[in-house]
C-alpha cells in the first residue's frame, strides 16, 4: 500500500506539510541518517533522537506540525508487512466454521419457547481480529504464568463460545444452553463474559461498555507493578483489549489513556473494531471515527496503527501517484462508507469512483463484482497479523490498532452494515442458505429447512481442528481460561491487632485513623506485609496515611527524578520504582480499576494481593458503583474504605461530599460485605475476619466495605468477653443501661454510637429511662442473614425454622428499639421487619449541607437530644410515659432551633 513518499500527504495539524524540496540530496542524507539509526541502534534510540530534534526545532521556533491525524489508509505499507506464518486457507475454514456456529447458536437461542436472544453482528465484524489473535498471539497459562490477559468485547461472546466448541472445550448441549444459566444448569452459558458465572472460562467482565478499556489499562499497569515489586514475573504477559468504536464514546474508554502513555505500557494493545456503527446507527455519520480516534490516541501519547483496507486495495493505491484516491478516502464520511457496504458494485463505481475521471480510470478494468469486494482491513488475516506483530514489537508506548470492518460481515444483505443489525437475532432459512454458501460449508438444504439449523464441526481429526489445537499448544494453552493457583496466605496472629484493641486512652481519634494504624501494623508483617496494595485518589494525607510515605513509598516506574518540595519533612512525599502505594491522582475510576486488577491477581497471576482502597465515601459506590459490580463479577477481593463517611460528619464540604447512602448502595452488591464500625477493636476483628475469609483456607470471592469517619472520638478498650460473633454478624451490646424505671434499646452505627451513649446518660439522669446501647456494625449483614433465614424457611417448611440473628439478639431486650445513624433512615430500616417489638429509626434523609456537625445533626434530628426525644416518643406510644413529656423535651433541648445546638467536635480530617 502506498505510504510515505509514495503519496502526497495532507495538511496535518493545521500546517501545510507538502512543501517544495529545494535540496533533495540533503533531504536524502537526513533520511539515510534516520535509517542508519534505526538499523544500528534500534527503534527506541531512533525515537529518542527524533524527539530531541523536535524539541530543538521548537526551541529554534521552527514550525513543526503535530501529526495527530494521517491519511485514511493503512499505517503499515504493503512493502513493510512481515511474512504471514500461518496457513491462510486452513484458518479461513476454521473461521468460517466459527462464524457459522456463533450465528446459529444465537439463532437457536431465539427459537419458540426460549427466546432469550443474543447478538450476532458484533462478532461477525470482528471475527478475523480474534482469529489471528487466537492462532498467533494470545498466550495461554500452561507455562505456569499468567499468560496474556484478553479483554473480549462483550457482545462478541458467541464467537468465543463457537471457537471453544470446535476445540471440544464446550459441547453442543452447552451451546444450546446459551443464556439459560439456571434452567439448563450445569450446561448454561452466560450471555457475556462473566467470570462469576463461568469461573473456569472467563477472566474479565467487559460488557458494561467503557469498563473494559479502563480495566485493561490498569491491568497492564498492575502487571508492571507486580514485576517491579518482585511479586510475580509478568514480563511475558501482554494485555489485549477488544473494543468497539461506539464504545469509545464512554468517558471511561478514553479517560485514562494518559497514564498508559506516561508509564510507557508497551505491554498493552487496544484493538478497536471500527465497524462505523453504534447499536442503532452510525458512530460518526458525518465524520470519520477512525481519524478522530487516531487524533485522540496520538495526542495522549499512544502508538497508533490504522488498519483500514484489505489487500484488494493495494494495486489501486499503488497507482495513486497524484493522491486523488487518498484524497477521496480522506473526504468520504463514515455514513457513506456504511452505505457502500450495503450497495452494489455498480453503485460504488458511480458514486465513489465516478466523480473524477482519474478515479474512474483506476477501476475501468475491474468488474462490478471486483469493486464490490474491495474490502475492509479488519477482515484480512495478513494485514491483521502485520498490525499485531508491529504492536507487539513497539517499545515505549501502548499501541492502539484501529481496524475498519463491516458490522454483520458475511451474514448476508439483510444484516451487513444495516442500522438494525445489532438487534437482529434470528436468521431466516434464506439467510442461512446464503450464509452457508458464503462460508462454503457442506450443509444440505434440508438441514436448514427442517427445524432449527445445525451446528457445524469438520471432525475432531480434521486438518482444521488439528491446526487449531497445534496453534494453541504452541502458544501455551487454551484461552480464555481462568485458573486459580494461589495458595492460602499465612495470616497474622492476634498480636497484629493488639494496638487497636487497647483503645485510644485519653486521646480522641477518628475511625479512619484507627483503621490506618491497624493497616500499618499489618504491612509490617513478614508474611503478608508486602502483599498489601494501598490505593488512594490523591488524598493519602487527608486519610492520615502520609506516615507510609518514607517506608512503603509511592509506586512510580520512573522513580523520583526531582527534589520533593517537602523533602525536609519527616513524612515527605517519596516515589520509587518499587513503591508499594498506588497514588493514582484524582480519579476514583482509575483507583477502582487498580483495586480490581490487584484484587484478582490471585487468579490472574497466581499471587494474592490485598488491595486497600481508601476514598471519600461519597465518591465510591455513588460515582463508581458500576465498577464495584465489575469487581464482584471478576471475583476480586480486597478492602474498600469509605472514609469521611456520614451525612453530617464532613463539616464544611456540603451537598456533593455528604455521604448518607453509600451503605444502602453497598447493600445492592451481593459480593460486598459491608460494615459501619464505631471503635478500633471492632475494626480489628472485622479486618482479621476479612483476611481469613478472603485469603485463608476456602477463600471466598467477596470484598469488604468499611465506612469510617473523620470525627475524633474516644475509643474504649476491648471489653473482657467481647461479643466477637455479634461484631462480625452486625450487632452487639456495647453499654447496658444502669438505671431507670422504663427500658429501651438504642441501636447505633459508626459515628452515631457516641451520640447514643450520650443519649443513654441523658435518659437515665433526666427521664428515668434505662436504655441499652448497641453497636450495629452492619445493618446490611443483619438483613442478609434474615433474608437467608426466610428463604430457607420458605423452601424447607418441614425442617426447624431458622430465626434471624437480629431477632434472636434482641428477643429478650425490653422496651422499644430506636435506631440511629449518620445515614438515611432506609439503611437501618432494612432490618425493621425482623426486630421484635416496637422499632423506629432516625436518620439523615435529604441532601447534606455545610455547617457545624452539631447544627447538621440537630437539623436532621439525629443528635443525642433528638435520640432522647425518639425514645420518649416510642415509650409514649406504648403508654409507658405521658405524651406531655415530648413537648417538654422539645422545649428543653430547643430541638426546633438548629442554631441552639452545640457545635460539636470540630476538625479531624482523619
Amino acid at each position: 500500500m502506498a505510504s510515505g513518499s509514495d503519496r502526497n500527504p495532507i495538511i496535518i495539524g493545521g500546517l501545510p506539510s507538502q512543501v517544495p524540496d529545494f535540496d533533495p540530496e540533503e533531504t536524502q542524507e537526513w533520511l539515510d541518517s534516520l535509517d542508519a539509526a534505526v538499523d544500528e541502534r534500534g527503534r527506541e534510540r531512533a525515537r529518542y533522537l527524533m524527539l530531541r530534534l523536535i524539541e530543538r526545532a521548537r526551541e529554534k521556533r521552527v514550525a513543526v506540525p503535530e501529526m495527530r491525524s494521517t491519511d485514511y489508509v493503512n499505517t503499515i505499507a504493503t512493502k513493510d508487512e512481515p511474512f504471514f506464518p500461518g496457513n491462510e486457507e486452513i484458518e479461513r475454514k476454521v473461521l468460517n466454521a466459527t462464524r457459522w456456529n456463533a450465528a446459529v447458536m444465537v439463532s437457536r437461542a431465539q427459537r419458540p419457547g426460549i427466546g432469550v436472544g443474543g447478538h450476532i453482528a458484533t462478532f461477525a465484524s470482528s471475527a478475523s481480529l480474534y482469529d489471528v489473535g487466537f492462532n498467533h498471539f494470545f498466550r495461554g497459562k500452561d507455562e505456569g504464568d499468567g499468560g496474556d490477559q484478553i479483554f473480549f468485547q462483550g457482545h462478541a461472546s458467541p464467537g468465543v463460545y463457537a471457537r471453544a466448541y470446535l476445540l471440544d472445550r464446550l459441547g453442543e448441549n452447552q451451546l444450546d444452553a446459551f443464556r439459560q444459566e439456571k434452567s439448563k444448569a450445569p450446561d448454561g452459558l452466560s450471555s457475556y463474559p462473566h467470570p462469576r458465572l463461568m469461573p473456569d472460562f472467563w477472566e474479565f467482565p467487559t460488557v458494561s461498555m467503557g469498563l473494559g478499556p479502563l480495566g485493561a489499562i490498569y491491568q497492564a499497569r498492575m502487571n508492571r507493578y507486580m514485576e517491579a515489586r518482585g511479586i510475580a514475573d509478568t514480563s511475558k504477559s501482554h494485555v489485549w483489549a477488544y473494543l468497539g468504536d461506539g464504545e469509545m464514546d464512554e468517558p471511561e474508554s478514553l479517560g485514562q489513556l494518559s497514564i498508559a502513555a506516561r508509564e510507557g505500557l508497551d505491554n498493552l494493545t487496544f484493538v478497536v473494531n471500527c465497524n462505523l456503527q453504534r447499536l442503532d446507527g452510525p458512530v460518526r455519520g458525518n465524520g470519520k471515527i477512525m481519524q478522530e480516534l487516531e487524533s485522540q490516541f496520538r495526542g495522549a501519547g499512544w502508538n497508533v496503527i490504522k488498519l483500514v483496507w484489505d489487500r484488494s486495495w493495494d494495486p489501486l493505491l499503488a497507482q495513486d501517484r497524484d493522491g486523488i484516491l487518498v484524497n477521496k478516502l480522506n473526504t468520504t464520511p463514515d455514513g457513506q462508507f456504511q452505505t457502500y457496504a450495503t450497495e452494489t458494485g455498480a453503485y460504488i463505481r458511480d458514486h465513489f469512483f465516478g466523480d473524477d475521471h482519474r478515479l474512474r480510470a483506476m477501476v475501468e478494468n475491474m468488474t462490478d463484482d471486483q469493486i464490490l469486494h474491495l474490502g475492509r482491513g479488519g477482515h484480512d488475516h495478513k494485514k491483521i497479523y502485520a498490525a499485531y506483530a508491529a504492536a507487539k514489537a513497539h517499545k515505549g508506548q501502548p499501541t492502539v490498532i484501529l481496524a475498519q470492518t463491516v458490522k454483520g460481515w458475511t451474514l448476508g444483505p439483510n444484516f451487513e452494515g444495516r442500522n438494525a443489525t445489532h438487534q437482529m437475532k434470528k436468521l431466516t432459512v434464506e439467510d442461512l442458505k446464503g450464509f452457508r454458501d458464503r462460508l462454503h460449508l457442506p450443509i444440505p438444504d434440508k438441514d436448514l429447512e427442517d427445524g432449527v439449523p445445525p451446528y457445524y464441526h469438520p471432525g475432531r481429526n480434521s486438518e482444521e481442528i488439528q491446526y487449531m489445537h497445534d496453534r494453541r499448544k504452541g502458544l501455551g494453552g487454551y484461552v480464555p481460561t481462568r485458573v486459580v493457583r494461589a495458595e492460602p496466605l499465612k495470616l497474622p496472629d492476634d498480636k497484629a491487632y493488639a494496638g487497636a484493641k487497647k483503645g485510644s486512652g485519653q486521646q480522641k481519634i477518628a475511625t479512619t485513623m484507627a483503621f490506618v494504624r491497624i493497616l500499618k501494623d499489618l504491612m509490617r508483617d513478614k508474611e503478608i506485609g508486602k502483599r498489601f496494595v494501598p490505593i488512594a485518589p490523591d488524598e493519602y494525607r487527608t486519610f492520615g496515611m502520609d506516615a507510609f510515605f518514607p517506608s512503603a513509598k509511592i509506586y512510580n516506574p520512573l522513580g523520583q527524578q526531582y527534589e520533593s518540595v517537602d523533602r525536609e519533612l519527616l513524612l515527605a512525599y517519596k516515589e520509587s520504582p518499587t513503591g508499594q502505594m498506588l497514588h493514582d491522582g484524582i480519579t476514583e475510576a482509575g483507583c477502582t480499576a487498580s483495586l480490581i486488577a490487584a484484587g484478582s491477581a490471585y487468579a490472574t497471576h497466581g499471587e494474592p494481593l490485598i488491595p486497600v482502597y481508601v476514598f471519600y465515601s461519597m465518591f465510591g459506590f455513588q460515582r463508581t458503583g458500576d465498577q464495584f459490580w465489575q469487581m464482584a463479577d471478576q471475583l476480586a477481593r480486597g478492602f474498600v474504605l469509605g472514609a469521611t463517611a456520614g451525612r453530617t460528619t464532613l463539616t464544611g464540604e456540603g451537598l456533593q461530599h455528604a455521604d448518607g447512602h453509600s451503605q444502602l448502595l453497598a447493600s445492592t452488591n451481593p459480593a460486598c460485605v459491608s460494615y459501619d464500625p464505631a471503635y478500633g477493636y471492632e475494626i480489628a476483628h472485622i479486618v482479621k475476619d476479612g483476611l481469613r475469609r478472603m485469603y485463608g483456607e476456602n477463600a471466598e470471592d467477596i470484598f469488604y466495605y468499611l465506612t469510617v469517619y473523620n470525627e475524633p472520638t474516644q475509643h474504649p478498650a476491648e471489653p473482657a468477653g467481647a461479643d466477637v460473633e455479634g461484631i462480625l454478624k452486625g450487632l452487639h451490646r456495647v453499654k447496658p443501661g444502669e438505671k431507670g424505671e422504663h427500658s429501651a434499646q438504642i441501636l447505633a452505627s459508626g459515628v452515631a454510637v457516641p451520640w447514643a451513649v450520650e443519649a443513654q446518660q441523658i435518659l437515665a439522669d433526666e427521664w428515668n429511662v434505662k436504655a441499652d446501647v448497641w453497636s450495629a456494625t452492619s445493618w446490611n449483614e443483619l438483613r442478609r442473614d434474615a433474608v437467608d433465614a426466610e428463604e430457607h424457611n420458605l423452601l424447607h417448611p418441614e425442617e426447624e425454622q431458622r430465626v434471624p440473628y437480629v431477632t434472636r439478639k434482641l428477643q429478650g431486650a425490653e422496651g422499644p428499639k430506636v435506631a440511629v445513624s449518620d445515614w438515611m433512615r432506609a439503611v437501618p430500616d432494612q432490618i425493621a421487619r425482623w426486630v421484635p417489638g416496637t422499632y423506629q429509626s432516625l436518620g439523615a434523609d435529604g441532601f447534606g449541607f455545610a455547617d457545624t456537625r452539631g447544627a447538621a445533626r440537630r437539623f436532621f434530628h439525629i443528635d443525642a437530644q433528638s435520640i432522647v426525644l425518639g425514645v420518649l416518643t416510642e415509650l409514649a406510644k406504648e403508654g409507658k410515659v405521658d405524651r406531655s413529656l415530648l413537648k417538654q423535651a422539645i422545649d428543653r433541648y430547643q430541638l426546633l432551633d438548629v442554631a441552639a445546638a452545640d457545635a460539636g467536635e470540630a476538625g479531624g480530617d482523619a
